[in-house]
Formats: structure tokens, sequence, C-alpha cells
């Protein structure tokens, strides 16, 4: 059997201990009260769950067990009732929450809007009454398909009410991606908007929908919010304007108490192949791993302003936009556009306008910072930020320092958070003011994360040795299945090392057992023998001044199994040349081994990438394999880029 070991070779040595001026204000003040919990955690899970389950969630019926447990099925605090909706609105109502915002929202256009506990309450009850109004009953789907506005919110919030399913798709998706997850789960009802800001231009939401309703036929109804006024067709007795609906709901609206395990919402997430997988999640475990997470991770006050940058139509969003802040009675920001709308500084102005003091962006958009250039930021004072955040993919060293220097003016303690779609909420993370950081590093685990870095054999690897990354011991946010496919939630998850949850991520642990994720195992590449993760190649090639942003992919080769070819985006300030290839070869020859070194250098101007910001190494992998793009582009952001990386091919 070939060795599969995850060669992983990049080191840092930086490390950044917590200011005495923010540990003496944190929610969780020393390392030794995160040993004690952790301890507790995994050691008597049961006894600890059953307290964070009563400190951080309002039950209507008190559950009679903490866990029943028969891998790869979990059921948390059975015999429990409560209201998902209930726990993010109703209860902040009779506290001096009820006049706070609990959504701050600006427009890409610069409109502005704050809602309060009170008035998000209303707007749910009236939504509640809407849904109701139009059949939607208790396990019945709708589909939410909208543009970065509260109304999105308040839309998963009234089917929560209600014991419907929600699955948010998100606004970027085509006609095509509608159609494939309206029909997967059979969803009833869409919810949708005439149509979303995004770059200055009108993206075109409802016209979307009626191009996919045409093959989905459980829709009986489509409610559409008037966002941007731009005409669009209603076809009569299936089209719904959302303000005709709620002009005559009532305002008040008696939520119903639902088991702990009725299933709150289903998320598509892509398969590497075939057709997307709807990860489900059910209702208390999730929300508790949510609201627990955003207690201690966020370090969340009364006074702060958070924002997370995420759209609502991912899992981030799901957790850290609505489910985890609003269950802790935050303000959370809600910014419906682009980060360089009109200019490259919106995100800091935004900082500046609203006093935000929590910041959680993903390392794609930090490189697009750092790629626009420090003088958009040193405009503004982002002098209200103490809390930054990173989740989506690993950052590399470069982007870490420089968010910590330039965004955190280097008082910030920054988070890195790792976690999945399927995890439901953060996994592995900096607790801020209690875990030393190291740039690159997402540290240690969260109460009850029980992380082990594995061989194919299932024995650990040494440390600071590559292998793939498991998790041992069932936590509360944990997809319970996949809906409709109960096998392959078994496969994809549990199959790898039986009775273990399989990440797919590929890591290492250093000697502090701090773990470092290296990027997914199909994002692994097989060297000559070696086993690669493309997270350190592309580290190393941004750690090089030249270079803004770079993904490596392989291809086929007869000799070494797969070479390595990178695709890198420039500084501003830097020209291509046949010089520069051979000083970026070098370059991850010094800073991994000759190993690494790439085989090809393609400059581009561009990435080809998610709306969410994620590059799509699928694309430049068929483009470096066969010069030709034939896998699904519905995800992609901007087709130009494709176009501009062939036509720099022929």
């Amino acid at each position: 059997m070939t060795d599969q070991t995850i060669t992983s070779v990049s080191r840092e040595s930086r490390i950044f201990k917590p200011s005495a001026e923010f540990k003496n204000q944190a929610n969780l003040g020393s390392f030794e009260s995160y040993r004690r919990l952790y301890s507790e955690s995994v050691n008597a899970p049961d006894k600890f769950w059953d307290k964070q389950a009563k400190k951080f969630l309002s039950w209507r019926k008190p559950f009679s067990s903490v866990l029943k447990w028969k891998a790869p099925h979990a059921k948390w605090f059975s015999g429990g009732q409560l209201n998902v909706a209930e726990n993010c609105v109703d209860r902040h109502l009779g506290t001096a929450r009820a006049n706070k915002a609990a959504i701050i929202f600006e427009g890409e256009p610069g409109d502005t809007r704050t809602i309060t506990y009170k008035q998000l309450h209303r707007e749910v009850c009236q939504f509640a009454h809407v849904l109701e109004s139009l059949g939607l009953k208790k396990g019945d789907r709708a589909a939410i398909y909208m543009p970065m506005i509260p109304e999105a919110a308040v839309a998963m919030l009234a089917c929560a009410r209600i014991g419907a399913i929600h699955t948010v798709i998100f606004g970027g998706f085509s006609s095509e991606a509608i159609k494939d997850r309206v029909n997967d789960c059979q969803a009833k009802l869409i919810i949708t908007a005439d149509g979303g800001w995004r770059r200055g231009k009108v993206i075109e939401l409802k016209s979307n929908v009626d191009r996919a309703i045409t093959g989905t036929p459980t829709v009986q109804s489509v409610v559409v919010f008037k966002r941007t006024g731009s005409p669009v067709t209603m076809t009569p007795g299936r089209d719904l304007w959302w303000h005709d609906l709620v002009a005559g709901a009532s305002t008040t609206h008696k939520a119903k108490a639902f088991e702990s395990e009725t299933p709150l919402f289903i998320l598509y997430t892509s398969g590497s192949t075939g057709k997307p997988k709807g990860v489900l999640h059910t209702s208390a475990g999730y929300l508790l791993g949510t609201a627990i997470t955003s207690h201690y991770v966020f370090d969340l006050k009364e006074t702060d302003v958070y924002w997370c940058t995420a759209d609502i139509g991912w899992i981030t969003g799901h957790s850290y936009v609505v489910y985890g802040p609003l269950s802790n009675g935050a303000t959370v920001l809600m910014y419906e556009g682009a980060p360089n709308q009109p200019e490259p500084d919106r995100f800091w102005q935004i900082i500046d306008k609203h006093s935000v003091s929590i910041f959680y962006t993903a390392p794609t958009a930090i490189r697009a910072f750092m790629r626009w250039g420090d003088e958009y930021v040193k405009k503004h004072s982002l002098a209200s930020l103490r809390l930054l955040g990173s989740v989506g993919e690993p950052i590399n060293p470069e982007a870490w320092m420089w968010y910590h220097n330039l965004i955190g003016k280097k008082r910030c303690p920054i988070v890195d958070t790792w976690w999945q779609t399927e995890t439901g909420a953060i996994m592995v993370t900096p607790i801020p003011g209690v875990t030393p950081t190291k740039p690159g590093s997402c540290t240690l685990p969260f109460f009850g994360v029980v992380p082990k870095v594995l061989d194919e054999h299932g024995n650990e690897v040494p440390k600071n040795a590559g292998g793939k990354l498991f998790l041992t011991q069932p936590w509360p946010s944990m997809l319970r299945t996949l809906w409709n496919d109960d096998d392959r939630f078994k496969k994809q998850y549990w199959n790898e090392i039986p009775g273990l949850y399989f990440c797919g991520d590929g890591a290492r642990k250093d000697k502090d057992g701090y773990l470092w994720v290296v990027g997914r195992i199909d994002d692994v590449l097989n060297v000559s023998g070696h086993r690669i993760g493309t997270a350190e190649i592309e580290s190393a090639l941004v750690s090089h001044p030249a270079v803004a942003e770079a993904a490596a992919v392989g291809r086929p080769d007869e000799l070494k199994g797969q070479s390595l070819v990178v695709f890198v985006t420039l500084k501003g300030t830097h020209t291509a040349s046949e010089e520069l290839k051979e000083a970026l070869r070098a370059h991850v020859g010094k800073e991994i081994g000759s190993l690494a070194k790439p085989d090809q250098v393609r400059f581009a101007a561009g990435l080809p990438k998610t709306r969410s910001g994620k590059i799509m190494r699928r694309l430049l992998k068929e483009l470096a394999t066969s010069g030709e793009i034939k896998g699904d582009t519905s995800t992609l952001e901007d087709f130009a880029v494709i176009s501009a990386l062939k036509q720099d091919e022929e």
C-alpha cells in the first residue's frame, strides 16, 4: 500500500499572546478556565452540555436525555421542546434588548435601516402568518432565494417559527441550480425578491426563479419582495407581493414548541461530482452550537456592533449572521453588496460609519484587500474594531499578518475559525483573550470537539506530520443526515474509519497541539510520491512580495504522478515576465523545498471564484489539463476571468 501521509512543510514560529486589556474583559478570562471547561466537555459531555443547554437556550419543555448516540446518528436533548425563532427574537422582548438594534442594514446604493428586536418580532410574526395562509405547515419546505437584506433573515425565522424547513439558495446561483435544489427537497414555496444590488448592477432574482419554475412541479406560490423596483413578470394566482401579503397580517403570532430534533433547515453544499448534497440540521443542538460559539469566540457584549460579511446563502450566514448572534441578543450588521463598490474601501467606510466592533470575513476577501492596496485602508480610522475573525478556508500567514497589522492595528485578537457546513458551528478556534495565536493556525478545539489527525490505518500521526482530519466525538450542531440520502451520508462522512467523522481535510498538529489545516484532501497533490496540500504552496507564493493571490493545481504527469501548475495574480506594481516566473519557482523551493517547485507558472489577471469568494480550483485543473472547461460553472461569479485565462493559454 502506498504511504498516504501528507507532507506538511510550512513552519510558522510567530506567537501572539492575548493582551491584558482584552483578557480582563473577555467572556472566558483565562486559559485555565478553557482547560477546565474543555476537559469536562470531552470527559463528561452529558454533564457539560446539560448545563450549556440550560444556560444558552429557552425551553418550553425540559429535555429528558442529553444524547442518544448510535453512530452515525445522534439525537440531542430528547424529550425537550423549544422554538428557534422564540430563542432568537421573543425572549429578548421582556428585557432591555427590546428596543436595541437587532439588525443594522446597509444596501449597496447606500440606503440604511435599523430594525430593533421589537420590530423584528413584529415582522417575523406577520410573515409567519403569511406562510401559514399559503398552506405551509410543520415539515414543509420553503426555498429562500434573496439578496442580503433583512427580509432574508425574517423569512428564515418565520419558517423556524412555524416548523417549516427552509432551504436558502445563494442569490448568485443560476436558475438551473435553483431547480435542482427545489426539486431535491420538493419545496412548496419560493421566497424571492425582484432583484438585489451587486457591483452597481441589479441581479435579477425573480427572472431566475421564473426560468427555474418551469421545471419545479411542487412549487405552489412565489412570494416576491420589492427591493430594486425593477420590472418583473407576476403570474396571477402563483406570484404574490410580500408587501401586499403582510399588509393585513397580525403582528402577534403564538409560536408553537417543537421537539429538539425537529428539522430546521436543509443547506445544499456542492458535491465534487454529481448533484449537490442537502445537509440537514435540526433545532436544539444546532442552535446551542451557534449560540455558545457566538458568545465565547466573538466575545459578544451588549454594546457590540457585529459584522459577519458572509452571505445568508452559506452556512456562515445561517450560523453567524442569523441564529448565533440573534440568540445572544447581538446587534448584527448586514451589507447587501460588493466590498469594492463604488471603491475598494467600502468595507472600511462601513466599519467607521456604523462603529463596527467585531469583523468576521474570509481569507479570500483579505487577500483581495491586500491586492487593492493599503492606501484604501489608511483613509479610515477603524478605531471601533476590537476583534477580527477569519472563516471559509485556511488563512495564509502573510494575509494573517496584514489583517493583524493594518486592520487590527496590532491590538485586535484574530479568531481564525475552522468548521464546515456539516459541523453547523465553529469547531476549532482561538478563544480571544485566552489562546495565544499563531498566524495560519486555527489553534485549539472548541468545547466538546475532539479532532485527531490520522493516517490511512487510523493511527495518530506524529507531531508536525500531516494526515487526515477526523472528529471522534459527537457534538450538538452536527449534521443529522443528507436529505433523502442517508446512504450517501454514511458513505461520505463515516466510512473512512468506521465510527469517526471524516472532515475531508488534511491537517497536522504542532508540538503545542495546535491544529494547522492544509486544505481539502481533494486539493492534495501527489508529486513524486509526496502528498502536498495546495494551501501550503499557495501560501508560499503569496509570501513573495510580487504576488497578491495564487492557486495551485495538479495535472497528470507520467513521471511524477502529478505535475504542479500554479496560477498567480500579481500586485498592481509588478509585471509578468519569464524572470519573475523563475523567481517564483525558486521562492517556493526555498520556502517549502524543491519537491514543491511548480512545473509551470501562469500569470492571471484574476482567478475564477464563486460569489462567496472561494477559488474554483476544479476549473483551473481542467484548464491546466486539457485547455478546456467542461464542468459546472453555475456558481462562477465572473465569466470574463475564464475567457481571459483561455486567451492567455492561446
